[in-house]
């Protein structure tokens, strides 16, 4: 169980600093990457190139593994339709990405510099998705794929 633990911590090391060194940490920068229309940034497109190109690689080599090394089980989430919900979920998130220059991970990192906003960001989120938990949404649980079968978590 361990290793579980240590893999998880020096993977989040490694996302935080690459999001550190590459500046997305910082609203100012991810904000202007989101302005197209106005004095657009468009560095962070490295970024997302460099993640897509990291992401495209390890999931042509996913399917060949029976297993992850530290875990029973890989996990997946169930595929499901383009719906009202997903559509609604991913336009709240673009309007606080958008508002705020903060998604999660940029944010949680932003602790670290111990940066006001963050801590307001931060604190909002989890409200915000304890709410959609509890009281708005009903989140289906992760499948747990193991040597091909999907069962629930």
């Amino acid at each position: 169980m361990m290793p579980k633990y240590v893999s998880a911590v020096a993977c989040g090391f490694i996302f935080g600093l690459g999001l550190a060194i590459s500046q997305m940490a910082l609203p100012a920068k991810v904000l202007g990457f989101l302005d197209v229309t106005g004095a657009w940034d468009p560095s962070l497109l490295f970024v997302l190139g460099g993640a897509v190109g990291v992401t495209a690689i390890g999931f042509r080599f996913v399917p060949r593994i029976r297993r992850p090394l530290f875990d029973d089980a890989f996990e997946a989430q169930p595929t499901e339709k383009i719906d009202r919900r997903l559509i609604t979920g991913a336009g709240l998130f673009g309007i606080g990405w958008g508002l705020s220059g903060y998604c999660p991970g940029p944010g949680i990192v932003s602790l670290g510099r111990f940066a006001p906003d963050a801590f307001l960001f931060i604190a909002a989120f989890v409200v915000g998705s304890w709410l959609a938990r509890k009281s708005i949404l009903r989140t289906p649980s992760i499948s747990r794929v193991s040597n091909g079968l999907v069962r629930e978590a």
